[in-house]
């Protein structure tokens, strides 16, 4: 569908948090249709999703991806799979894997390990059975699969590859693979590609499989758009390096200077971009992931988007620096990645949080490329008293929020707030109510985040002038669960679920009567447009 560039209002939920009754422990790619109707019921018209393409097995985080441009094949919905079912379903699994799947059901969290262990052993069921019924015979299936990866061939070849060497090295980091392989020698890729011809077909058929589950949820979302995440980089180890390695500085790692979440700053363990050589090839790589991501999706975010004008590289040996080091080349090199971006057809936002000089963010606003206002960053940081802006003055070209998946939630925040800070909001919530109050003289609402707290900010926050409103799902019902913690590791990461199985939201009291009041402020704020 074609993204409305009208005012509008959107939810930010990680697929693998919204699982079904049908799914197994994990948000699924046939989950979001289910969603997307409970959206379209409480007025939102846009579906904020994390990166979906593939990590590592041991990897939590959505921002560690094998490859930039294949899906995650954790998202499968196997009770999608014709092949699964015909091989036998459930039934057919090893009675150890079946347990894995109810614990992971079950769980309050997502449970990564026990997920991608049975959707292995189930996907190679299911694709066994391909080969021999289908593949085997040339049926009208394994055409459409031949088209497929013959019209995907410009980044497939690469995955697929990449992903059968890796099964057959054991998962080692392809810096670790034999010379030739390592070193993408043609004669050693050729070798590869024959000895490894059925294990490359798998990666292809899983993509197949992956991509048609993918663009048919997209469909029955509609009318609510669905959004994707552009991470900055992908790791070390993924098809993207090893087929480009030249165009990656292997010898340092990307990272954010010191802001509120490290004194330190952050180390990411990410190859930084050589961007000369990336410059001199025409930008081919950041155009091809901006072609797939235009295929995937109706709008995407541009997650940190600083890192294009200047990336904060960390050397294995000496000291952190930018690149490029001058701000007119920094300007003038992300000013063209943006233009990139821009002319590939969605609707674009750009994460511009954390450190970011002033110039980046005045580029931003010559080539009206919305970044985001965060409700509790918005302050007249320079002058005394450090008040609050007033969410009606957010320009247009903005994307207005309470907060992100890094940050805690609007509860957690509401409670750490001084009274004064909280009568500061207070007055912008009553003047927005009544047009009467000045901002600060409010009565402060209480401490405690209650329903009342809660109505009054999310009314508030509906009010801004910024034509896109994003709000993380937690910050709907005023939980205080969040998504991931950044700088830290633990089982609390990234495995955030719903209390709810998506397919019963409008069962449940307390979704169903959420749906009712989000609407009316969707309404109210003129966010509502195509969808009453």
């Amino acid at each position: 569908m074609s993204a409305d560039r009208s005012r509008l209002a959107g939810v930010l939920v990680p697929l693998f948090s919204a699982p079904s009754t049908e799914s197994w422990g994990i948000g699924e790619f046939g989950d979001i249709p289910a969603l997307a109707r409970w959206l379209h019921r409480a007025g939102f018209g846009m579906l904020q999703l994390l990166p979906v393409h593939e990590t590592d097995r041991r990897e939590a985080s959505p921002y560690s991806a094998l490859t930039a441009m294949a899906l995650d094949p954790q998202f499968i919905s196997l009770r999608d799979v014709p092949d699964f079912a015909a091989a036998g379903g459930e039934a057919a699994m090893d009675a150890a894997l079946r347990h894995r799947v109810a614990q992971a059901r079950q769980s309050p969290r997502v449970e990564y390990e026990q997920v991608r262990a049975a959707k292995a052993q189930a996907l190679r069921l299911a694709f066994e059975r391909f080969v021999d019924e289908e593949w085997t015979a040339q049926s009208a299936r394994a055409r459409e699969l031949q088209r497929y990866v013959e019209a995907q061939s410009w980044w497939m070849d690469a995955y697929a590859l990449f992903r059968a060497v890796r099964a057959a090295e054991r998962d080692r980091a392809w810096t670790d693979w034999p010379e030739g392989l390592r070193t993408v020698h043609p004669d050693a890729l050729a070798a590869a590609r024959v000895d490894l011809e059925r294990e490359v077909l798998f990666c292809q058929y899983v993509q197949w499989v992956a991509e048609g589950q993918w663009q048919a949820a997209r469909r029955a979302a509609a009318p609510v758009a669905v959004f994707g995440d552009f991470p900055f980089l992908v790791t070390l180890d993924s098809a993207d390096v090893w087929m480009r390695q030249d165009e990656f500085l292997l010898d340092a790692s990307v990272g954010s200077p010191p802001d509120e979440f490290s004194d330190t700053g952050q180390d990411w363990g990410l190859p930084p971009c050589n961007w000369a050589v990336m410059a001199a090839r025409g930008d081919a790589w950041l155009r091809q992931r901006v072609l797939r991501m235009a295929a995937l999706f109706d709008g995407y975010r541009v997650d940190h988007l600083v890192g294009f004008y200047r990336t904060y590289v960390r050397p294995r040996s000496g000291p952190a620096h930018f690149l490029p080091a001058d701000e007119a080349e920094q300007t003038a090199q992300g000013e063209r990645l943006m233009r990139i971006f821009l002319e590939s057809g969605p609707r674009i936002t750009a994460e511009d949080l954390g450190v970011v000089p002033k110039f980046v963010r005045a580029s931003l606003a010559r080539i009206g490329l919305p970044g985001y206002r965060v409700l509790r960053w918005e302050r007249d940081w320079e002058l005394p008293g450090q008040r609050f802006r007033n969410p009606a003055d957010y320009p247009p070209t903005s994307v207005a929020t309470t907060g992100t998946h890094d940050t805690s939630t609007l509860a957690t925040w509401w409670e750490s707030l001084t009274a004064e800070e909280r009568a500061d909001l207070a007055g912008f919530a009553t003047a927005h109510v009544s047009g009467g109050a000045e901002p600060g003289t409010g009565d402060p609402l209480q401490p405690a985040f209650d329903e009342t707290v809660s109505d009054a900010l999310l009314d508030l926050i509906y009010g801004a002038g910024s034509d896109l409103l994003v709000l993380p799902i937690q910050d709907l019902f005023g939980w205080q669960e969040r998504i991931n913690q950044p700088g830290t590791l633990g089982p609390a990461n990234w495995t955030f679920k719903l209390p709810w199985p998506v397919d019963r939201l409008d069962e449940e009291p307390e979704p169903a009567a959420r749906a009712q009041h989000l609407r009316t402020l969707s309404v109210r704020s003129r966010r509502a447009q195509g969808l009453v």
